[in-house]
């Protein structure tokens, strides 16, 4: 009973770090605009499927529940993404008192993980990233909890996590595997020999087999998109700078998860979680060696976190509450700093000026500002690719209610990538828009058979794309471009194109032909 009491109030307490963790994101969520994967994440979820060109299912069902139980605002869009950063606090604190820690362990590896920059970044965006964290985190806690109470139910559990998991992020399937082989190498195997561990497995396999399916009746588009991402953005980075950034993308609560990961390898105390230690490598090595970004491993950061705050308590365990204190601010207040770098905590112009005094104060952490273009900007790509959406999507509307009310009844959308055509199908309802083509990610899974039409209104990139279509077009005018310098958009313009000639139409169909088949 008295285990019972204790645990029940240091679960109180982690609460506390769940309420900091949730109050600094709705302070964040609704600053600056939807993120372009969000507003493709978003439209998944009217189109709801066992698969999807880039992603697995689950963020399209999530989206589905987004819009219809809380609307499609920004601050509506992060309110599911907000809930999954809060339980993964509550999580990390409660595999720290599975490690055996107490209140200043825990208080340790929560506010390390709060004020992360890593976490405090991926934490917020409406995108499967926080919710592959929280199945990594999630995970890991039951198979900690099997382990220290043998309890075949969270064996089953864990078969049910990893499933959905596998609905959300196909990373889940290196973890799990590196789970595994941690366990198999370690003196913890003997938990393995056991029919309930087929049973997780098979639980794991019939939750993701409808989306096995999908890929198998739709050509695993899953490889055509992961060999695109290599090619166009993986390949850029470096062993080296993946390893960098591993270091750097925790700020100062690096020292936090290193003594974690170092207790979890040599402590006499931790012995039964060595096997947690072994996976973080073996996922590592994975990852460097598929050039994999950065924030892929950050689902394995939070054991290592729990671990850090029980290893610090070790190493403090003789120490006063003032030296205790001091650790935990140590930890903290340099991230706590860094905070409008990774989340819209402050209006624009004030972010603006933090990134300033980074860039001249703080260099080692230029690659934040690096986008996938290799090139120097003024913010981070997330924050460049939260504007402009509100821009482009008026200019749609001014051209096409600018039409002749029987021309509108004649007029098409087209947008060239995932960003626009998401920003056209979410913030074109408020405009009263006909509904967006485009061959870009999964919107080919979903596009019409033909775009006949007498009016395109056209939004690209370049004004070189809509000269290529002159062959097929009687003319075109621009109607505008995006004009915030933030954005990442800037100068993609929306154009209305006269008179498509039915070539046009054929050029479309042997294109949209082709997308569907990769």
């Amino acid at each position: 009973m008295l285990y019972r009491n204790k645990r029940s109030a240091y679960s109180n307490f982690i609460l506390i770090f769940v309420a900091v963790k949730v109050l600094i994101n709705l302070l964040a969520i609704s600053n600056f605009g939807f993120h372009r994967d969000e507003l493709l994440h978003l439209t998944l979820g009217d189109h709801l499927d066992w698969g999807y060109k880039e992603v697995p299912p689950l963020i399209g069902f999530l989206a589905k529940i987004s819009l219809s139980a809380f609307g499609d605002s920004v601050f509506a869009s992060r309110i599911l993404t907000t809930i999954a950063s809060g339980i993964i606090i509550w999580l990390t604190g409660q595999i720290t008192l599975e490690l055996g820690g107490k209140k200043f362990a825990i208080a340790l590896a929560c506010l390390a993980m709060i004020f992360s920059p890593a976490f405090a970044a991926s934490g917020y965006l409406f995108q499967p990233v926080v919710f592959d964290q929280l199945w990594w985190v999630l995970t890991v806690w039951l198979i900690i909890r099997y382990v220290n109470t043998t309890s075949v139910v969270y064996l089953y559990a864990t078969g049910v996590v990893v499933g959905l998991g596998m609905l959300t992020k196909y990373t889940m399937a290196f973890f799990t595997i590196s789970l595994l082989v941690g366990i198999l190498i370690s003196k913890q195997r003997k938990i393995l020999f056991n029919k309930h561990v087929i049973g997780a497995v098979l639980v794991a396999f019939v939750l993701f087999l409808p989306n096995l399916l999908w890929q198998w009746r739709n050509n695993f588009p899953v490889i055509h998109h992961m060999n695109e991402l290599k090619a166009t953005q993986l390949d850029y980075i470096h062993p080296v700078e993946f390893i960098m950034q591993q270091v750097l993308v925790h700020g100062i609560a690096v020292f936090v998860w290193l003594a974690g990961f170092i207790f979890l390898l040599f402590s006499f105390s931790l012995r039964k979680f060595q096997f947690l230690a072994v996976a973080y490598v073996l996922i590592f090595i994975f990852l460097l060696q598929m050039n994999g970004k950065n924030y892929y491993l950050f689902g394995a950061y939070p054991m290592l976190f729990a671990a850090g705050g029980y290893a610090f308590q070790r190493m403090l365990k003789t120490a006063g509450n003032g030296l205790r204190v001091a650790t935990v601010t140590l930890f903290t207040l340099p991230n706590l700093l860094m905070l409008p770098l990774v989340l819209p905590v402050l209006p624009i112009n004030q972010t603006l000026e933090a990134f300033k005094f980074a860039k001249k104060n703080l260099t080692f952490l230029s690659f934040a500002t690096r986008w996938e273009d290799q090139q120097q900007h003024p913010t981070t790509q997330d924050y460049g690719d939260m504007f402009g959406w509100d821009e482009m999507a008026s200019l749609a509307a001014k051209a096409y209610h600018e039409l002749p009310a029987e021309a509108k009844k004649h007029t098409r959308l087209f947008a060239e990538n995932y960003g626009q055509a998401g920003a056209l199908h979410l913030l074109g309802k408020r405009y009263n828009l006909p509904e967006v083509v485009s061959l870009s990610s999964s919107f080919s899974l979903w596009a019409p058979q033909q775009i006949f039409s007498r009016y395109l209104i056209y939004v690209a990139e370049s004004e070189d794309d809509v000269k290529e279509l002159l062959p097929y077009i009687k003319s075109y005018k621009l109607v505008g471009t995006v004009q915030n310098p933030l954005a990442r958009e800037r100068g993609t313009g929306v154009y209305l194109l006269m008179d498509p000639q039915p070539s046009l139409n054929q050029r479309y169909q042997k294109d949209l032909a082709q997308t569907r088949a990769q």
